[in-house]
């Protein structure tokens, strides 16, 4: 059996995810097989497996940490919500159910086995399980039936870490609120206090700190600096969203879809001298891109009919008639067709009109598609961006709509050339001049395909490129998991937390 720690936190955003994924790389480092584990997440950012089965990215970035594959064992449970009351329920990787909050509230506790057998098989193949809490483990209405924080670590017999977020403010309240709501049995399982997030002189902190641990007689296992980690962040508590400043040479506008998803798809764009990503969510901050994005969405019909009613779909429509690019990727591309049509209520029911930019029509299915894939650009592609004519892509399809080309007289975007590890010659995204369309996440991803899209947007603007720098994707974020298992090992008291890993609860 692994030996098993929990982080939990007095509220949402308090760094849970990262401290986790900081852990994980922690004991990998010092020679352990450590795997992250969390019940439950709820979030429209998911990666597919190599098995094609879904799970949340925040456990995919710990695996990554882990240096392991990532597996939908970590995460059983994935709420991907729909609107604000319903949310698609995915067990196990493939879709459990469509239901409304009050409904999975009512029946979640039928889904704890498989959340049990999950576990399990964790913990026969590792030396470590990092599990990792959901929002505030002491909300005194939901603790009765919690799955995801203080009944996860009495099954894993898992001793708490409690992690509060100094930066908010109000950081002593909240810890010692949150052990106060908790019940006697709850309160022993607590074996240190992170403060996350710190800025300044810890000398100045010491005195609550002392003071603190009189009051809730647990350790501080450490004080965590801010740290200036550029790792993946979950969709609902990203900061990405509401950068401001100048705008570069070149500029790139994600719509930001009211259910955006896996809008990790775009962070490469970021690292690219000259480049400035924008999320948007008016006609008045779009401005005049030099490239609009379309992303993907867990509600297509809903966003589309959201960009309808705020002008930003008549934006677009004149950005393209300008001749300028615009690139749907996922809900994003099914968006620019010319019809989505939902015979089930997969999504809103009924039949819309798309943009019409591209000659496709989407229906919604009942299943979903699920793969990995790896391929390349179409040969002899048009429009501003045909010199990524051959080059190499990979990445992952999770959608419910299938896409039906109308006119085979215009061009496919890209071959694919392995789908889930089978050989395929599969057609797949649509171009027309430079409306561009694909279901492939991670497209851009492919240091060649990035430098390739800004090196021509700088030449649709009259501008000489020089060398574009490019990025390497995956040793990027191998620096950034060192920087944070540093940033965190050196912070903490590293023999207390063996100590406590090693006693257990």
């Amino acid at each position: 059996m692994a030996k098993a720690i929990m982080v939990q936190g007095t509220m949402s955003n308090a760094g849970k995810s990262l401290i986790t994924a900081g852990l994980c790389r922690i004991f990998k480092q010092d020679g352990y097989r450590v795997a992250p584990f969390k019940a439950q997440n709820m979030a429209l950012n998911s990666f597919i497996t190599k098995e094609g089965l879904e799970m949340g990215r925040a456990q995919v970035v710990q695996a990554e940490a882990a240096g392991i594959e990532p597996s939908v064992l970590m995460n059983p449970v994935l709420l991907k919500p729909t609107n604000d009351t319903s949310s698609q329920v995915i067990v196990n990787g493939e879709v459990y159910s469509n239901m409304s909050a009050q409904e999975y509230y009512q029946r979640k506790r039928e889904i704890v086995p498989e959340i049990r057998k999950a576990y399990e098989k964790l913990d026969a193949q590792y030396d470590i399980i990092v599990l990792e809490g959901a929002g505030s483990p002491a909300e005194i209405n939901l603790k009765e039936n919690d799955i995801v924080n203080m009944y996860m670590a009495k099954l894993a017999k898992a001793p708490v870490l409690l992690a509060g977020d100094i930066d908010r403010g109000g950081v002593f309240a909240s810890l010692v609120g949150t052990m106060m709501l908790f019940d006697e049995s709850e309160r022993a399982m607590v074996k240190g206090i992170l403060i996350n997030k710190f800025r300044g002189d810890k000398t100045i902190l010491q005195p609550g700190l002392d003071m603190l641990e009189e009051i809730v007689h647990v350790p501080t296992l450490g004080v965590i600096p801010y740290l200036h980690v550029d790792i993946d962040d979950e969709d609902s508590l990203t900061e990405r969203f509401n950068k401001k400043g100048s705008v570069g040479v070149i500029d790139i506008a994600v719509i930001r879809l009211p259910r955006i998803s896996n809008f990790t798809d775009f962070n490469v764009l970021e690292y690219i001298p000259g480049v400035t990503l924008r999320y948007v969510t008016s006609t008045a901050e779009l401005k005049n891109p030099d490239l609009i994005i379309l992303p993907g969405t867990k509600n297509t019909m809903e966003d589309l009919l959201w960009m309808r009613q705020n002008g930003l779909e008549a934006s677009v429509l004149k950005h393209a008639a300008e001749n300028k690019p615009v690139f749907g990727v996922c809900g994003g591309y099914q968006m620019l067709g010319v019809e989505l049509s939902d015979p089930y209520g997969v999504e809103a029911g009924g039949t819309l009109t798309g943009m019409g930019l591209l000659p496709v029509r989407t229906v919604f299915e009942k299943e979903k598609t699920r793969t990995q894939v790896k391929g390349k650009f179409q040969t002899g592609l048009s429009g501003l961006l045909k010199d990524l004519s051959g080059v190499e892509i990979e990445g992952y399809e999770i959608h419910m709509g299938q896409t039906e080309i109308l006119d085979h007289k215009e061009g496919t975007l890209a071959v694919l050339e392995e789908i889930s590890g089978k050989p395929s010659a599969e057609a797949i995204g649509m171009c027309r001049g430079n409306i561009y369309g694909s279901y492939i996440h991670g497209i851009f991803d492919k240091e060649d395909v990035a430098k390739t899209l800004v090196t021509a947007l700088y030449h649709a603007k009259g501008l000489d490129s020089g060398e574009i720098v490019g990025l390497n994707v995956q040793a990027y974020k191998e620096r950034q998991y060192d920087i944070l298992a540093q940033g965190i090992r050196e912070n903490i008291n590293m023999d207390l937390l063996y100590q406590i890993l090693e006693n257990g609860i």
